[in-house]
This record gives C-alpha cells, sequence and structure tokens, in this order.
C-alpha cells in the first residue's frame, strides 16, 4: 500500500510513499522509547539549543518548503512562508520556555521531625510522560504538523516523538522531517528522537502502540472521536489532546451595527474567507441584530471572491455536501456566492436566514470547513442570548458590541466563557498569536480535553507529570530538586516562590 502526493490544483500524481506497516510503527516507537535518556541528560538548556538548532533548519531550507507545500496544499507562497516563520518561532518560543524554567513547577517543602505528624522532606517536580503521538493536521502543513506546536512542545518536555504524516501533504512531511533531523544532529542530538510514519493503519498502530504516553491530533470530529475512544480502550489509557471541530459564533450588537456596520462587514468577510475559509477558528455563524442589513453588506465582499482551491479532494467533496446541504435547509437564504471556477475550485456561499432555524436545525450548529459563514438574525437581547447559549463547545467566541452596552456585553460573556477557551473583542478570531498567554482549546468538540492547549507555552503541560521525591538521599536527588539549584530555576520553598 503506498500513499501518494497529490498537486493539489492538478490533481495530479506526484510522489509515492510506502505505508508504514504496524510492525514498523512498533519498530518506530521502540526506538523513540530507547532515546527518552537522551533528551532527559540533555536537561532544558540542551534542549533549548535542540529546538533553537532545529527552527535554523527550517529557516535555512524555507523556499524548498514553500515550493513543495504550495504544490500539494494550494495555499499560496505567501501564507506559506509566513506559516514557515511561525513554525521556527514557535520552536524558538519553546526553547524560551525551556531557560525559563518554571514549566518544571518545582516546589520544596522542608522536613520537620518535630511536627506532629513529623512532616518529611518533599521535592516535586514535572517530569515528561514518554514517548508522544502527533497527527498531522491537513490545514497547516508546517505549524500544526510534523514539526508543529504538538511537537516543539513535546520535545521541549523532554518526549520523543512519532508523528503520523497527513495524506495531504506527505512531501512536505519527510522535507521537513529531513530538517529538523539536520537541527538536532547539529545540536549534538540524535537525529531520531522525531520519527515519521504515513497510513492509516500507521496511525492506529500509533494510538494503540504500548510505549506512546499522548497523542496529539488535529482533524475532523469523527476521525478524532475514533481515535479518542480508541485510546481510552487501551489495556493503558493515555491523555488524547484532540483538536475536532470549532463553529467560532462571532456575535454583533445592535450599537456595533449602528455605528460599524460597513467596517464589520469587511472584517468579518475577510476572516470568513481567510484561506478559503480551512482555518480552525473561521467564524462559521454569525448573529446579528434583525434588520440591522449585515448579511447584504458582506453581500459584496462575498461576490468579488475569486474562487478557491482547497486542500484536497475528501476536503472539497466535503464542503461541496456541506454547503449544499445548508442552502437547503428551509428558510436560509443564499444571500452571495464568490466566482465559478473550474471542477477543482469551490465557490465561497454566506447565507443568512433567521435565528429561530437553530430550534429545529442542528446542522447550523456544526462546522462547515470550508469558505462559507451563515448569518443568523435575531429579534431582541434575549433571543440573542439564547441563540449563544446554544452553541456547542468552541475554539472562540467573538464580541463586537458598541457604547453603553456594557451590561448586555456582560451577559453574553458569561456566556461565552461557558462555551469557549478564547474570546474576541471588537476583532476576529483568525489569526492565533503564539504567546505565552495564548489558549487555543474550548470544550467539546473542539477539544477532547479543554483544560489545555495546543498553541502557547502552555501547551507544554499536556506532556509532563508530576513527581515527589520523599526523603531522598541529596546524591540522588535530580538537578532541579537540588538545594543549590545547578540549573536556576524559578522555584516554590515552603509555600514561597523563590526566583534565581
Amino acid at each position: 500500500m503506498t500513499v501518494w502526493s497529490i498537486d493539489a490544483r492538478s490533481g495530479e500524481r506526484r510522489t509515492e510513499h510506502a505505508e508504514t506497516t504496524p510492525q514498523e510503527v512498533g519498530a518506530l516507537c521502540r526506538r523513540a522509547h530507547d532515546l527518552l535518556p537522551v533528551l532527559d541528560e540533555a536537561g532544558p538548556r540542551g534542549r533549548a539549543a535542540l529546538l533553537e538548532a532545529m527552527a535554523d533548519a527550517l529557516d535555512a531550507r524555507t523556499g524548498e518548503l514553500v515550493a513543495v507545500a504550495d504544490a500539494e496544499t494550494a495555499l499560496g507562497e505567501v501564507r506559506l512562508t509566513g506559516e514557515t516563520a511561525r513554525t521556527s518561532g514557535q520552536l524558538r518560543l519553546f526553547a524560551e520556555v525551556l531557560r525559563e524554567g518554571s514549566f518544571l513547577d518545582v516546589r520544596l517543602d522542608s522536613a520537620d521531625p518535630g511536627a506532629t505528624p513529623p512532616k518529611p522532606d518533599l521535592r516535586r517536580m514535572n517530569v515528561p510522560l514518554g514517548v508522544v503521538g502527533v497527527f498531522s493536521a491537513s490545514n497547516f502543513p508546517f505549524a500544526f504538523s510534523v514539526g508543529g506546536g504538538d511537537t516543539a512542545s513535546a520535545l521541549a518536555a523532554g518526549c520523543t516523538v512519532v508523528v503520523k504524516a497527513h495524506p495531504l501533504h506527505p512531501d512536505t512531511s519527510v522535507l521537513t522531517l529531513a530538517a529538523l533531523r539536520a537541527g538536532a544532529e547539529a545540536a549534538g542530538l540524535p537525529g531520531d528522537i522525531i520519527q515519521l510514519a504515513h497510513g492509516r493503519e500507521a496511525g492506529l498502530a500509533l494510538v494503540q502502540d504500548p510505549r506512546v504516553k499522548a497523542i496529539g491530533f488535529t482533524g475532523s470530529v469523527a476521525g478524532g472521536r475514533y481515535l479518542h475512544d480508541l485510546a481510552m480502550a487501551r489495556p493503558e489509557p493515555i491523555p488524547f489532546y484532540g483538536e475536532l471541530g470549532s463553529l467560532n459564533p462571532l456575535v454583533v450588537t445592535p450599537g456595533a451595527a449602528r455605528t460599524r456596520l460597513a467596517e464589520i462587514a469587511a472584517g468579518l468577510s475577510a476572516s470568513a474567507t481567510l484561506g478559503a475559509g480551512q482555518f480552525c477558528v473561521k467564524p462559521g455563524l454569525v448573529l446579528a441584530p434583525a434588520g440591522s442589513g449585515l448579511a447584504e453588506a458582506m453581500a459584496g465582499h462575498f461576490t468579488a471572491l475569486d474562487p478557491q482551491v482547497l486542500l484536497g479532494d475528501p476536503i472539497r467533496e466535503g464542503f461541496t455536501a456541506g454547503a449544499a446541504e445548508r442552502a437547503a435547509v428551509p428558510g436560509l437564504r443564499t444571500v452571495a456566492t464568490g466566482r465559478a471556477g473550474d471542477g477543482r475550485q469551490v465557490t465561497a456561499r454566506l447565507l443568512a436566514g433567521p435565528v429561530s432555524l437553530l430550534r429545529s436545525c442542528d446542522l447550523l450548529l456544526e462546522e462547515c470547513f470550508g469558505p462559507l459563514t451563515v448569518v443568523l438574525e435575531y429579534e431582541g437581547e434575549d433571543e440573542l442570548a439564547e441563540a449563544l447559549a446554544a452553541a456547542p463547545g468552541t475554539l472562540t467566541v467573538t464580541l463586537h458590541s458598541g457604547p453603553g452596552e456594557e451590561k448586555l456585553a456582560a451577559r453574553l460573556i458569561a456566556l461565552a466563557r461557558e462555551r469557549a477557551g478564547r474570546l474576541v473583542f471588537d476583532a476576529y478570531p483568525t489569526g492565533v498569536t503564539v504567546g505565552w498567554a495564548q489558549q487555543h482549546g474550548g470544550p467539546y468538540p473542539a477539544t477532547t480535553a479543554p483544560t489545555t492547549t495546543s498553541v502557547g507555552t502552555a501547551a507544554v503541560f499536556r506532556f509532563l507529570r508530576p513527581v515527589a521525591y520523599q526523603n531522598c538521599p541529596p546524591a540522588l536527588l535530580p538537578p532541579a530538586l537540588r538545594d543549590d539549584n545547578p540549573w536556576s530555576l524559578p522555584r516554590r520553598r515552603d509555600g514561597v516562590l523563590e526566583l534565581p
């Protein structure tokens, strides 16, 4: 069995890749497990140097990587060049995390033999989970794939990685792997601390391999839920950090519609169709005041859009079916479509109707991946609040409000916080900044683990677990827990934070 690299624009086959057999996946996982001590011995500073060397190697190969990724995804040179920079930037950010040191969460409780009962010496820190399996995303061939945030945060934690390549960009995956391995070797570490597998059966074997201790996944609700349940059904269940589907409701209040209608129409249209609507934080549902004219103001932006190529045949077919199914909903009208193209291209679609449709049509509460958004109009504040309360778990909720609407905004924020991991105000959800305070996760089905994030420095905590050492002889303590603090870490001693 083989996986073919397919040209996204022409549909022609490019390169053949052999599928990885379950037995070969086992060998990859065994090698990854054997190399765990190497990353542990490197310590935070050695792993920081590793990530920086990997970032340098990616940057040095940007031109080649972008050309191949564009052929496989049709995302365009500008977008992919920016995404490559984001990917190397993520690696460097986690190098900062390692040097700063608080991710280890070191806590020291002093012994007190005279206490009743006697109090032991306790020293607690985070340690790596073990081998991590990563499933690449279709829509981010760099930032959420072989060298993306899951891989960067797992390596930072001290975990080796086995990546399941996405079938829509296997050539890009192989080239990225070569760059990362070159970086690892430049840093004096084995290149195979990161491994790569191809094919559906390889993915199933990866989730079930007993040496794998966590999975990072970005993809569809159906695929993610299947793998999640497989991970939970193992003799030793493991954490499955899945990002699945997200509707990302955007709310426009009456005050915002009165004062900024044209501005919101332009910004919202651009956000909903950015990258052919293939962003996980695309605003797929818009709640606007009845009679505001928002959908009509957006129409011109949609009709001006050129036909767009989606990432691959399965995604195009899914979008075409989903768009047709929504267009057939009674009471939902097609306000505008983009320019028509050939058989391998799709047109953007803008639909609108009354918010009361949500009471009878669950389809409108599901993500349609691609350049489509639905504007639903509400009659009053209570109907708006009811609609927002009906939204499923989502990565983001966006609120555009006007002066004097603070009471309404507070009511909506309370509802939004129950459903989303990131609340956006008077802006648009597309564009996920990679930083220390980012949260990219939310209640199911946005993610399977709503207390974690896949973007930003907090992503490292997914691949760590705490261990306490009680009355451990000083000579046997790891460096992070020694009294002389050789790694110069921030630590909490007897409840008091001590900075190096």
